[in-house]
C-alpha cells in the first residue's frame, strides 16, 4: 500500500461530525484546520507499549517519541479501518484486532513551522510479537517498548521529547484505566 501523493485528510467540527475534506499539508499550516485523526497504541505480549521515534524528515516534532503509530483518516475509512492501514505501512505491522478506546480534542503548535488541531482516537492492540515489525524510515526512526507506568514518570522529566498528543493520551488512560 502506498502513501498518497496529496493526502485529503477529514476536516470535522468540534463534535467530530466530518465537514469535508482538506489537503493535509494546509490542515497544518498557521494555526490549523480542526481534522481527524488517530493515535494507535500497540502493547506487547509483556503489556509493554511499543513507542516510536518520529523520523527526523517529518514537519512537525522530528524526531520526537510518539505512540505507536499516529496519522489521519480518510473519508472512506473509521479509526479502526485507518489505524490498520498505517500500521501496515509504517511498522509493517498486520494488526487482527484493534480497537477503538476514546478520543480527546486538542490544539499543538511546533515551533513557527505548523499546528495539529485535532480530535485524536486511540486505538489499542494487545499482544502483539515486536519480532514481526519492519519500520519505514520515511516515518518512524526507531522502535522501543516500555511499561505504561514508568513513561508517565519519564514525562515528568523529558516531555518535551514526546509528542505533545501521546503526553495527553497517556495522561487520559492513567487517570481512566482501558479494558479492552
Amino acid at each position: 500500500m502506498t502513501v498518497r501523493e496529496t493526502e485529503r485528510i477529514v476536516i470535522v467540527d468540534e463534535n467530530d461530525n466530518a465537514i469535508g475534506e482538506e489537503d493535509k499539508e494546509k490542515c497544518h499550516d498557521g494555526a490549523g484546520i480542526l481534522h481527524r485523526a488517530f493515535l494507535a497504541m500497540v502493547f506487547n505480549k509483556s503489556g509493554e507499549l511499543l513507542l516510536a521515534r518520529r523520523s527526523g524528515r517529518k514537519k512537525l516534532w522530528p524526531g520526537y517519541w510518539d505512540g505507536t503509530v499516529a496519522s489521519h483518516l480518510y473519508k472512506s475509512e473509521n479509526y479502526e479501518q485507518a489505524s490498520k492501514r498505517r500500521l501496515l505501512e509504517e511498522i509493517g505491522l498486520k494488526a487482527a484486532s484493534i480497537k477503538y478506546a476514546f478520543k480527546f480534542h486538542y490544539r499543538a503548535g511546533y515551533k513557527n513551522i505548523g499546528t495539529e488541531h485535532e480530535i485524536c482516537a486511540v486505538t489499542i492492540a494487545r499482544g502483539v510479537s515486536p519480532d514481526s515489525i519492519a519500520p519505514n524510515g520515511d516515518e518512524i526512526s526507531e522502535i522501543t517498548s516500555i511499561d505504561p507506568r514508568l513513561l508517565r514518570k519519564e514525562f515528568e522529566t523529558g516531555k518535551d521529547s514526546y509528542a505533545p498528543w501521546l503526553v495527553l493520551a497517556i495522561n487520559y488512560m492513567s487517570e481512566h484505566p482501558i479494558a479492552i
